[in-house]
């Protein structure tokens, strides 16, 4: 590993500053169980770390990730069929999309858009210019919205007047644009506040395409029904606004479409659109033909010489959260997702699922003794941003200081008034899992 790596030294000396005794107070873990641990994981023969977006919704989310990285690493974790690191996705296709360039500052195949050679090659597939310097993110495009900057949105399979953080500020930025167009399955929030509504179809039932799972694994999706009458597969309305634009597109098919996708991305060009059909799916980088797909990445690492680049190691330092608590704000609430609902609840929240339950403010019992409240009790939660009223629900598991929320139900709370938009200067990922509190008790309702 040290032959494949670069940096080490740098990291390792780093590292001293935060030895276990050190940062009990900060992890909340005792030193022993932290050297248990890490002993378990170092000297293990496979070892994966697999982590969500309680990692990632952070100021300081890349850091977090570079830490995890540094840890396989040094490790020897990285490159081996059974080890690695493997963030687990919030959603259906969430890797497809970043797959097919759904990022500012990069092309299909996550070739840079900056980088001339790279451009050319996608310019020469698409007969376009494509400018050379990278895009806003999503935070980025809010903040250019609050400038007037971007006056015009077309948002599709999205709901961001519920799901942003801060989203009375989210909601505000919305309302400034001169035209908003929202594609989606049903009136939205967002929809609500459109001047153009363009009704889609549902892509993992209604409609023919691809998706990308956490393990790179391409697989066909299949149509199971038909689509309701009025409504558009997502490939034709683009290609149907690109049209009313003066562009033609070609037939806009999926098999087409994806074809269009091996020729600009490289690590897809072994992966036919029949290939797709006929199997239960290939992992790319899939560069030809004959290739049967790549399991694990890495594995150059451990070639003799080294394959290309080393692996660097980042040092990063601890950093706290944003915004501390305080006497006025004093719990820490972290807000996340249940198993029984989905996102917003756009398409879950009708449903009567056996295990739903009512939106709920969790409490340590701790914190629920010290606020003299029993669960079914129903309360105030304030943030610097707004306030919800809920009831309380008492969780054994949370410890003192920390309370939760999701944000599956925001027609019955709207969890999202509360969290700061406070954001990673580096990936633009609001601080979701981290804003100052507090609570009031107000009339008592049934415990649900």
């Amino acid at each position: 590993v040290a032959r494949a790596t670069e940096g080490f030294d740098r990291w390792a000396a780093g590292v001293q500053r935060y030895r276990p005794e050190a940062v009990e107070h900060l992890t909340g873990v005792d030193a022993a169980t932290v050297r248990e641990v890490a002993r378990a994981y170092g000297t293990a023969k496979r070892a994966m770390i697999a982590w969500t977006l309680g990692i990632t919704e952070h100021h300081n989310a890349v850091d977090n990730v570079l830490a995890l990285i540094n840890l396989s690493l040094a490790t020897g974790h990285v490159g081996r069929w059974g080890s690695g690191l493997n963030p687990l996705r919030g959603q259906n296709n969430v890797q497809g999309g970043g797959d097919m360039g759904a990022l500012p500052h990069k092309l299909p195949g996550f070739r840079d858009l900056e980088d001339p050679t790279h451009r050319a090659h996608a310019e020469q597939v698409w007969g376009a210019p494509i400018p050379p310097v990278k895009g806003w993110h999503l935070t980025e495009m809010f903040e250019a919205m609050h400038r007037r900057e971007l006056t015009a949105l077309w948002v599709f399979g999205e709901n961001p007047a519920q799901s942003e953080a801060n989203v009375g500020h989210a909601i505000h930025a919305l309302e400034s644009l001169e035209h908003l167009v929202v594609q989606d399955l049903f009136l939205t929030k967002t929809a609500e506040l459109a001047h153009v509504v363009l009704p889609g179809t549902a892509s993992w039932c209604e409609s023919e395409g691809t998706v990308t799972n956490s393990e790179r694994r391409v697989q066909r999706c299949r149509r199971a029904v038909e689509p309701p009458p009025g409504t558009r597969d997502d490939v034709t309305i683009f290609h149907d606004v690109a049209l009313r634009l003066g562009v033609e597109l070609g037939v806009p098919t999926p098999a087409l479409a994806w074809e269009e996708v091996r020729r600009v991305s490289p690590m897809h060009a072994g992966m036919s659109w029949a290939r797709l059909d006929a199997t239960d799916g290939l992992q790319w980088p899939c560069p030809t033909e004959d290739h049967p797909g790549t399991p694990f990445l890495h594995a150059r690492l451990w070639a003799d010489p080294v394959e290309g680049p080393r692996a660097g190691f980042h040092p990063v330092e601890w950093d706290a959260v944003a915004e501390g608590v305080d006497a006025q704000f004093p719990l820490l609430l972290t807000t996340g997702r249940k198993l029984d609902a989905f996102n917003t609840g756009v398409q879950s929240g009708a449903l009567g699922a056996p295990l739903s339950k009512h939106e709920a403010l969790e409490l340590s019992p701790g914190d629920a003794a010290a606020h003299g409240l029993t669960a079914g009790e129903r309360v105030r939660v304030s943030s610097r941003r707004g306030s919800v009223e809920t009831v309380v629900r008492i969780d054994p598991d949370l410890r003192t200081g920390l309370c939760f929320m999701t944000f599956h139900f925001p027609d019955q709370v709207d969890t999202n008034q509360l969290t700061t938009d406070v954001s990673d200067p580096k990936a633009g990922t609001a601080e979701f899992k981290a804003a100052a509190v507090r609570i009031e008790r107000l009339a008592v309702a049934a415990a649900k």
